[in-house]
Formats: C-alpha cells, sequence, structure tokens
C-alpha cells in the first residue's frame, strides 16, 4: 500500500477567459495528489481518529458511508496502510452489483455491513459488531476530531493570500474545519453536494469553536443530489479539464468548480477577489461512468 504523501499537495492557479475577465485571482489546492485512494480531505478527517484508536489500542475501525461513498473507500485503505481492520456500515440493502466504490473497499479488505436506511439513518450497529476492540468514526469522520484534522488543511498553502475559500461539502465537517482556520476577514462558501440538506447549517454550527459568520452555505448545485449527475455537468468537467488540467469528480469537486465558475459569472466574487478552490479528491468515483465519457 502506498503511503500517504502531503508533499505532493500544490496550490495550482486556475487562468480561464473568465476569471481573466471578472478580474478574479483563482487557484485550487491540490489534496487528491496525497494518495489515490486515501485523497483530499478524507485523509484530514480520518488521521486523528486513527490516531486516537491506534492511541486506544483498538484493532477494528467501524464507520459509516453510501455505496458511493468515499470516506468508505479511503477508510478501507487507510486501516490497511496502518494494520486496522475495517468494518463498513452500507447505507440501503446490498445491490446486485456492488458499485465499484465498495468492490475496492471490499478488496482492501473491509467487511461490508448492508443496513435498511431507517436503520442507517438512526446508525445502529449490530451487536456482535461493536466489541471493545472497535472505534467507531461517524459518517464522513464528522465530529471534533474531523473538524480538527480539517482545521490543518489551509498548512499546506499561504491561506493569508485568500479573502474566499470555497469548498464541496457533505457532512459540513471539512468546511467546519475551514472556517475555524481561515484567517480574519476571508469569507468561506461552501457548495452543498446533497438536495434538500436542510440540516447542513446546524452541523456545521455544531462543529464550529465558537459563533461565526465568515461562512456561506449555496445549495443550488446538487444536479439532482448526492452521487447524481446531468450532461451539463460532465461536459462542464471535460471543459474545465481542457482550460486547467485538473481533473474533477461528479459527486463533489466537479459540481464545487461548476459552481465556483457560474458564480463568477454572476458577479458572486468582486473583482480583484483572491480565492482557493479546495480539491477534495474523490477521483476514483468517476469509474462508474461509462468508458469515455471524461476526457481524463
Amino acid at each position: 500500500m502506498e503511503d500517504i504523501n502531503l508533499n505532493n499537495i500544490t496550490t495550482d492557479m486556475l487562468s480561464t477567459p473568465l476569471f481573466e475577465k471578472r478580474q478574479l485571482d483563482v487557484s485550487i489546492l491540490r489534496l487528491d495528489k496525497i494518495h489515490p485512494l486515501i485523497s483530499g480531505n478524507k485523509w484530514f478527517k480520518l488521521r486523528f481518529h486513527i490516531d486516537e484508536a491506534k492511541k486506544q489500542g483498538k484493532k477494528k475501525i467501524l464507520t459509516f458511508g453510501g455505496a458511493w461513498s468515499n470516506h468508505i473507500l479511503a477508510t478501507a485503505a487507510a486501516c490497511k496502510l496502518y494494520n486496522l481492520f475495517a468494518i463498513g456500515i452500507i447505507r440501503g440493502e446490498k445491490a446486485a452489483a456492488l458499485s465499484p466504490t465498495l468492490i475496492q473497499a471490499k478488496e482492501l479488505g473491509m467487511q461490508l455491513v448492508f443496513t435498511s436506511r431507517e436503520e442507517y439513518k438512526k446508525k445502529m450497529i449490530p451487536n456482535e459488531l461493536n466489541d471493545e476492540d472497535c472505534y467507531i468514526v461517524n459518517e464522513g469522520g464528522f465530529g471534533a476530531r474531523g473538524t480538527v484534522g480539517a482545521s490543518s488543511i489551509l498548512a499546506h498553502c499561504k491561506k493569508n493570500e485568500y479573502n474566499h475559500i470555497c469548498c464541496a461539502v457533505g457532512t459540513g465537517t471539512m468546511m467546519a474545519g475551514l472556517i475555524i482556520s481561515a484567517v480574519t476577514g476571508t469569507k468561506v462558501t461552501g457548495i452543498s453536494v446533497l438536495k434538500n440538506n436542510t440540516e447542513l447549517q446546524d452541523q456545521v454550527t455544531t462543529l464550529l469553536t465558537a459563533k461565526m459568520e465568515n461562512y456561506e452555505i449555496i445549495h443550488e448545485y446538487h444536479f439532482g443530489g448526492y452521487a447524481k449527475h446531468k450532461p451539463e455537468l460532465l461536459a462542464f468537467m471535460n471543459s474545465f479539464y481542457r482550460q486547467t488540467s485538473v481533473p474533477t469528480d461528479f459527486v463533489y469537486t466537479g459540481k464545487l468548480c461548476f459552481a465556483v465558475n457560474d458564480l463568477a459569472e454572476k458577479n458572486f466574487f468582486p473583482p480583484e477577489s483572491r480565492i482557493l478552490v479546495i480539491h477534495s479528491g474523490g477521483l476514483q468515483g468517476n469509474q462508474s461512468l461509462n468508458k469515455g465519457t471524461l476526457i481524463f
């Protein structure tokens, strides 16, 4: 198993005709480069959970996620790397054919346990799995340790150079970490990838260490919901790659970059804004698309 390499992180300029026309200085923090599977924000949200599991002498990590969850795959790979047994509680009944994400997680040694959506919502754990050797990680690394880990993301760039930070949002864990660690005067804009996720604001608020108002969550760029996509999004991802050489995924970063582009078109960002886009990884999710759909 390849090790995690934080030295691979780069901050790349995004020079497009639109950004130049709108007089925007846009860069992207390439967290996706640290590992092919434990990529992007997933590692930052997991790192302190793994440290704590080791400290407590636990031999297993149990976590939650859906069939397309990058967190599930990252946890499976991280557990293999750090010699821990991984258990994934998967939302929904087992499908006739597993998603590429779950196939990879299973190949990495993760035990997959499928549960009804009702039981999943309650985060019910079968008694036989929840023993003294088991360390439990919430979906997406949600919680204090995940937030602390995410707050270290901006240590890998010159954060004082930006007055806008944009990220995709699932559970809100990474966004909370970015809000906490952003410098005064920097606004964090989150693009929700879930449809009608009305609980997201409260989720982020519960993770913040104090009352903070330097952020906004936008809900208009979900393209039908989590792991959903439309031809317009896929076409944009190809066009964006042609212009920037930056690959994105249709679950998170494709929607994020589409949103940043659309918001720039609508003059959401004032001229001469300095914007940092967070590439949170998850590129392996594109494997579910038909071959040739994307040019990268």
